[in-house]
C-alpha cells in the first residue's frame, strides 16, 4: 500500500520534471484550487529546445515522484508539452485556459467528472491510462468564469486574523503527496522571522479576502499560539496530528479513509 506523505510546497519548488522522452524543466509555483483546497497544476518553467516558457502540467499526468533526486516523472512527452496552449501565468488562470489545458492532453476536466473532482489517487501511479478524447468545449460547458486557482507563492505572507487580532502570517502549505490535498497551512505567529510556526487547516478558515491578502479564523490570537508547535524539518507522524486536531476539538480529515487509515506520515 502506498504511504500518504505530507510535504511543504515551499519544499516542492524547484523540482526538476522529466518527460518519458527528456528533461522538461523545473517546478515554480503550484495553483491551488480555493474550493476544494487540492493542487490542480503545477506551474514548470521549460529548457532547453522547447525554450524557457511556463507552462502548466496537471499531477493527473504524474507517471512517478523520485523524492530522493527530486524530480516528477510525468507520463507526457516533450513535443505534447512545447505544443500546449500558452498560458500567461503572471495572470489568473481561467476556467477556458485550463479547458483548452486538458482538452490537448486528452484528459477529463476536475470541475465536471466526479472522480477528478476529489483525490487523485486513482491516477497518480503511472498516470492516466485511459485518457479521454479531446472533446469540443462550447462556451455553455464552462459553466463559470470565476477564478479559483491561487498562486502558492502569492498564499505565503498573507496575514492571518483571529477573532480581530492580529496573528501571523501564512508561511507555506502543507500537501499529501498523493492526493495533492492541501492539509494545512502553516503560520508564523508574532515576528516575522522568529515566531513560533503552527499548523491550521484551511477548512477551518472563515473567510479569506484575497484583495487583502488575509485569512480568517474562527479562533483567538493567544489559542493559535498556544497550539502545538510545528517544526518543519521534522516528519509530520499521526500523533502530532492527532494533538492538533484534539487541541482544536476537531474531528480528524481521515477518519473513513483506507488509505490514511494507519499509513504513517513522514
Amino acid at each position: 500500500m502506498l504511504c500518504r506523505v505530507l510535504r511543504s510546497l515551499k519544499d516542492l519548488e524547484r523540482y526538476t520534471v522529466a518527460a518519458s522522452d527528456g528533461h522538461l524543466g523545473r517546478v515554480v509555483d503550484f495553483l491551488v484550487d480555493d474550493e476544494r483546497w487540492m493542487v490542480r497544476h503545477l506551474i514548470v518553467e521549460t529548457a532547453g529546445f522547447l525554450k524557457e516558457r511556463r507552462v502548466l502540467i496537471s499531477p493527473i499526468s504524474f507517471r512517478e515522484a523520485d523524492w530522493s533526486n527530486r524530480c516528477f516523472h510525468v507520463n507526457l512527452t516533450m513535443d505534447q508539452v512545447k505544443n500546449s496552449p500558452s498560458v500567461d501565468t503572471a495572470l489568473p488562470v481561467s476556467r477556458q485556459h485550463e479547458w483548452d489545458n486538458y482538452r490537448h492532453y486528452g484528459y477529463p476536466v476536475y470541475w465536471r467528472d466526479s472522480g477528478l473532482a476529489g483525490d487523485f489517487d486513482s491516477s497518480m501511479a503511472g498516470g492516466l491510462r485511459n485518457p479521454v478524447p479531446p472533446l469540443d468545449a462550447p462556451s455553455k460547458t464552462i459553466e463559470s468564469d470565476d477564478i479559483h486557482l491561487r498562486s502558492a507563492r502569492e498564499l505565503r505572507g498573507y496575514h492571518v486574523e483571529g477573532r480581530g487580532e492580529d496573528v501571523g502570517h501564512v508561511d507555506d502549505l502543507v500537501v499529501d503527496d498523493l492526493s495533492w490535498r492541501v492539509r494545512y497551512l502553516a503560520i508564523v505567529t508574532g515576528a516575522w522571522w522568529s515566531g513560533k510556526k503552527v499548523l491550521v487547516s484551511p477548512l477551518w478558515a472563515i473567510r479569506i479576502d484575497w484583495a487583502e491578502g488575509k485569512v480568517f479564523v474562527d479562533q483567538s490570537r493567544e489559542a493559535i499560539k498556544a497550539s502545538p508547535p510545528w517544526d518543519p524539518g521534522a516528519p509530520i507522524n499521526r500523533d502530532y496530528e492527532i494533538r492538533l486536531f484534539d487541541y482544536y476539538g476537531r474531528p480528524v480529515y481521515w477518519q473513513g479513509d483506507a488509505g490514511a487509515t494507519g499509513s504513517p506520515l513522514r
